[in-house]
Formats: C-alpha cells, structure tokens, sequence
C-alpha cells in the first residue's frame, strides 16, 4: 500500500525502447533497414552489426565506435534522404512491431498524468520517431554531435545513454526541471541487465521481458516481472 508522501509526490515513469517497448532492437533492426534499401554493404555491415549487437547485450560495447558505425550512411546521405527512409523504417518495421499491449501500457500511465520518459542506449536519429508514435514527447537517448548546419557529424555528444550512464542522464533530467529522486515516485520498465544501474535507483523497478539473467536477479531482489511480449498481444 502506498504511503501518503508517496501518493503526494509526483509519479515518474520510464521506459526502455528495445526488448522493452518493443520486440526488437530498434538501432539492429535499422542497420538492417538500411541494407535492405541498398545504403550498406549486407556482408560487410551486416557482419559488424551483429558484432557490435553482441557487444551491446554482453556489456562491452564501445559506444562512440558503434554510434560512428551505426551513423555512417545516414551522415553521408544527408537530412532530406536520411528523413525519407525514416520515414519508411517506421512504416514497414516499426509500427508493425508496436504491440497493443505495451502501447496500452504507455497510455495507462499517460491517462494517469505520470512524466512519461522513454530512456534508450539507441541514439536519437532511430529513436525520436518511435517515441512519437508512442505517444512520448520526452525521450532521453544517446546524442549526436551536429555540425554547423545541425546536421551529424558521427559522433558522440556528451555522455551515452547506457549503463551508469542512464542514471547520469536522468539526474540531469530531474535537476532541470528542479525535481530530484527523492521528490518523485519513479518506476522504469526495462528488460536489460545492462539497465540495472538505473533499476536500482527507482522506487519501482520493472523486469519487463526480462533477459534470463535479469528475470533471475528480479526474483532475487522482488521486483516486478512484467511480460508483455506473449503470443496474444
């Protein structure tokens, strides 16, 4: 049962993006867009994006290599064409993959006048656009620096969203709004033992989908496991 501070203070919600909100990985499933529509080489960048996949899901990823990597043709071919094929991404693979049961339960905290905030590792090209069409307007992803014409240049701006880092980022969030942990009731969903960092700052934390070496550490720790990904939703 809630106490009543609790109840007084304000509710945060967070949500991971891939294998959270959705059943895939959003940056993977763009690679593989953009070899599909011939921006890559399917050997060559196929091969290295599976690499780097790895990487992520065993925690060694290297995120400035990787977000060079991952942004390499979109850089090249510009806004206007990079914008275009966004635009298909999230028609022909996107959308499809959104499921009613995890749109449902972005609404349901929506409806309940929860900050919503979707925290992705995933950079803010890919990432933007999906939580748009999940009814998200503050999304915290990895930045990419831009160069004089606002467009991305490859690389990193700042600090990347993963790990310890997702905890660096909300700090910032909360503090510029004049919140901090203590004056919000914070719940994150998240599926990722790469997100534990973060999991174990909120007061409610969320095991959803749960990688097996998360759903074990929930049991072990009591938090919630959250299945949204079953053959009916």
């Amino acid at each position: 049962m809630s106490t009543a501070s609790e109840l007084s203070r304000p509710r945060l919600a967070l949500f991971d993006l891939d294998h959270t909100l959705l059943p895939m990985d959003s940056d993977h499933g763009w690679g593989e867009f953009t070899i599909a529509i011939g921006w890559c080489d399917r050997a060559e960048f196929g091969r290295r994006n599976d690499e780097f996949f790895a990487h992520y899901q065993a925690g060694t990823l290297n995120v400035a290599d990787y977000v060079r990597f991952a942004t390499e043709a979109i850089v090249q071919r510009g806004p206007e064409a990079a914008h275009a094929a966004h635009e298909r991404f999230m028609q022909d693979v996107i959308r499809p993959a959104m499921k009613p049961a995890a749109i449902e339960l972005v609404q349901s905290h929506l409806r309940a006048g929860d900050m919503v905030v979707i925290t992705s590792a995933t950079n803010e090209f890919v990432t933007r656009p999906i939580a748009q069409a999940f009814g998200v307007q503050e999304l915290i992803a990895t930045e990419l620096e831009r160069d004089a014409t606002g467009w991305f240049t490859g690389a990193l701006q700042g600090q990347p969203n993963m790990r310890e880092g997702k905890v660096v980022r909300m700090n910032e969030w909360l503090a510029a709004r004049g919140l901090s942990w203590e004056t919000v009731e914070s719940t994150f969903y998240s599926d990722s033992m790469n997100d534990v960092p973060l999991l174990e700052r909120v007061n409610h934390a969320v095991a959803t989908n749960p990688e097996p070496r998360l759903r074990a550490l929930a049991q072990e720790r009591g938090w919630r496991v959250l299945d949204l990904f079953t053959e009916n939703t």
